[in-house]
């Protein structure tokens, strides 16, 4: 399983993704799920996958591959014009590698299923962020939708609804996004550490900050018992809820 995040702000982009991937409880390894291309001073675009491992690597080592040897006939992740148009290639490649394997058995499509988010900014154009589906379609990040999710998204996503304003300092953000991570990986085993991070500032058209949070990270750890301590007060100072009488 995975957990991925990424947050439209009003003069950021961030990215947050977990590495553990897990087929079975004897079989629980590591892996990057976040991956950025870039020609500096003129994009830079941040990938992160959840789904099939072999179908997301097989994306990802195909958009790398392309992107080394241009072909003229067709636009690179790093030759396209417009993200939109990086959002239909990146899609466009997620349905070969699954059409690869559709004659392999008849649940092959759904076996090999994967979701993506991509986001980031090309020169003279504003960031931008997308959703990209096991199907191939795509949507956009809005002002009213200004975030997106993938993998296991149920435990962390209350907290990103109730608390984030694309308006939060990028300090605030990654507070944020550590207690939606810290969320998630105490619920579901199958989600797990280290947490890769990209910070994104729109209009540098560099790749921003990338760094790695793990287990031992003092930060997270303060968050994440802060976050146990607050959650207890909170709940001690709620009205007690009282059994009706018969």
């Amino acid at each position: 399983m995975t957990y991925c995040a990424a947050l439209k702000m009003n003069d950021h982009l961030i990215f947050m993704s977990d590495t553990r991937t897990n087929a079975g409880v004897d079989n629980i390894s590591k892996f990057r799920k976040m991956f950025t291309w870039s020609n500096p001073g003129e994009r830079v675009i941040t990938v992160m996958t959840a789904g099939n491992l072999a179908t997301t690597q097989a994306v990802i080592s195909l958009l790398d591959e392309r992107s080394k040897a241009p072909d003229d006939r067709d636009p690179t992740i790093l030759q396209v014009p417009t993200l939109f148009q990086a959002a239909r290639l990146i899609a466009d490649t997620l349905n070969e590698v699954v059409g690869a394997h559709a004659d392999e058995c008849q649940d092959a499509e759904a076996a090999f299923r994967a979701t993506l988010i991509m986001g980031g900014q090309i020169d003279g154009m504003e960031p931008r962020l997308f959703l990209i589906y096991p199907e191939g379609n795509f949507i956009e990040a809005s002002a009213e939708t200004p975030f997106f999710q993938i993998g296991e998204t149920k435990y962390g996503r209350p907290i990103i609804l109730r608390a984030f304003d694309p308006a939060m300092t990028v300090e605030q953000a990654l507070r944020l996004l550590c207690v939606s991570f810290d969320s998630t990986l105490r619920a579901n085993l199958s989600v797990g550490m280290p947490l890769d991070v990209h910070v994104y500032e729109g209009g540098s058209l560099e790749q921003g900050p990338q760094f790695r949070i793990d287990e031992t990270n003092p930060a997270f750890s303060a968050i994440s018992k802060g976050w146990g301590d607050s959650l207890k007060l909170a709940l001690d100072g709620l009205p007690e809820f009282n059994t009706p009488s018969r």
